[in-house]
């Protein structure tokens, strides 16, 4: 898997991940690869993704912060639910990932 020097192999909470089978999800509708059951912000980690989200009040860009669900810097929008902490939910075959602009999955127009 390519970038797979950035893949995150043990979590603080989750412990250790083991190297399930590999899966395929979308990311903003780009397919992308992974482990099954590891958290899908190591698999985006692992293919260069670092922005998950951007704040409503500033759109400043926001990724991996604590990693073990406490903060919401890493939440997106998974199988169209907003605000799914990516740090701590599994990854599975055809979830589809998409960037969390505030809590919508579309940046906002500032007049």
């Amino acid at each position: 898997m390519a970038g797979s020097d950035l893949r995150i192999s043990e979590h603080p909470i989750l412990g250790q991940t083991k190297e399930g089978r590999e899966v395929t999800f979308t990311y903003d509708g780009r397919p992308l690869t992974g482990y099954e059951g590891e958290p899908i912000a190591a698999a985006l980690r692992a293919a260069g993704v670092m922005v998950h989200r951007y704040t409503a009040k500033k759109h400043t860009p926001r990724g991996i912060f604590c990693a073990i669900g406490r903060c919401t810097d890493c939440v997106m929008i998974v199988d169209g639910e907003p605000n799914v902490r990516t740090c701590m939910t599994p990854l599975r075959e055809g979830m589809k990932v998409q960037t969390q602009y505030g809590v919508s999955s579309r940046p906002e127009v500032t007049p």
